[in-house]
């Protein structure tokens, strides 16, 4: 089911919609067999979760080794009921043909002299993303990966990225697979861009604005509540002193202004300072308010130390 599909899967999905001319199906099919899991003169395997891409690849080698049974296809069913498609190029003379096709041997380097014309990168790594690479749902975290086979292959998608488009990706090795990835929204955001995942890039940046948001509002409710706890708690160190005052000395001890403002603070223990001093007549302001307050404070501390 479509709501069931992953953000990779349907960036898959969108980049291999948009091949929409030979060259670029081409150029596209040419990413995915350098990237695949096996190419060599002895074997060409490709394995793949995606039916698109299967089929993608499936009629794509057919058509350029002319000869349509070119790729036999195994589908294996896994514990998560997600289909595995294994798709081989049988035959040694097809896979000769379509090594010589792509001008490719056994290092699949992607040599200055054996790339498509510039226009023609965003196919090459799309196919590149389509045969080994994947992307986490924004909603959950930003990660975009290629696991590449070998250290040479990844180095050259690295620096294809950096030199043509100005993206830096990292690398790193994890198990027998190098890895070059990118965990920044905005780089993925270019990244989708550059492949001509449009859609997939417009999902991301929406998603990104609403986390940013929600984010900015968590920020703001998480200071209004410490603003409120460091209140009340200041507010419950100035009823302690008022009942103090008020059970030694007395509160007609202090100055008029100052019974004024613990009478307030006692009867309104839960308001700011600010809400205060608009209750006085005449009001005043936050300052005035904590300035009166402070001598509360000295006092009880006085009437404590028997200085008073």
């Amino acid at each position: 089911m479509e709501e069931n599909r992953s953000f990779s899967y349907k960036v898959k999905d969108e980049l291999l919609s948009r091949n929409n001319s030979k060259a670029k199906t081409d150029v596209c099919l040419m990413g995915m067999l350098a990237f695949c899991n096996a190419v060599s003169d002895r074997e060409i395997v490709f394995l793949t979760e995606h039916d698109g891409a299967a089929e993608f690849f499936r009629t794509g080698c057919g058509r350029i080794c002319g000869n349509r049974e070119a790729v036999s296809v195994t589908q294996t069913e896994k514990k998560d009921s997600s289909v595995l498609y294994r798709l081989e190029v049988s035959r040694r003379e097809d896979r000769m043909k379509l090594l010589s096709f792509f001008r490719m041997d056994d290092s699949r380097r992607l040599m200055p002299d054996d790339l498509p014309k510039a226009k023609l990168y965003p196919q090459l790594i799309a196919g590149a993303f389509i045969a080994c690479g994947s992307v986490n749902d924004p909603e959950k975290k930003y990660h975009l990966e290629f696991v590449i086979p070998s250290i040479q292959l990844c180095n050259d998608l690295g620096l294809l990225l950096l030199d043509s488009y100005g993206i830096l990706a990292k690398q790193t090795e994890r198990k027998n697979s190098q890895v070059v990835y990118i965990k920044e929204s905005e780089t993925i955001i270019d990244m989708l861009t550059v492949m001509g995942a449009t859609n997939a890039s417009l999902e991301l940046m929406n998603v990104k604005i609403m986390k940013d948001m929600r984010n900015k509002i968590n920020r703001a409710v998480n200071c209004d509540n410490a603003n409120i706890e460091k209140t009340l708690k200041a507010a419950e160190k100035q009823i302690i002193d008022i009942e103090y005052i008020d059970g030694t000395v007395g509160l007609e001890a202090l100055p008029e202004t100052l019974q004024e403002i613990a009478r307030l603070r006692y009867e309104n223990p839960d308001i700011s300072l600010k809400e205060l001093g608009a209750l006085l007549v005449p009001p005043i302001s936050r300052s005035g308010v904590n300035h009166r307050l402070t001598r509360l404070s000295e006092a009880a501390e006085k009437i404590r130390n028997g200085k008073w």
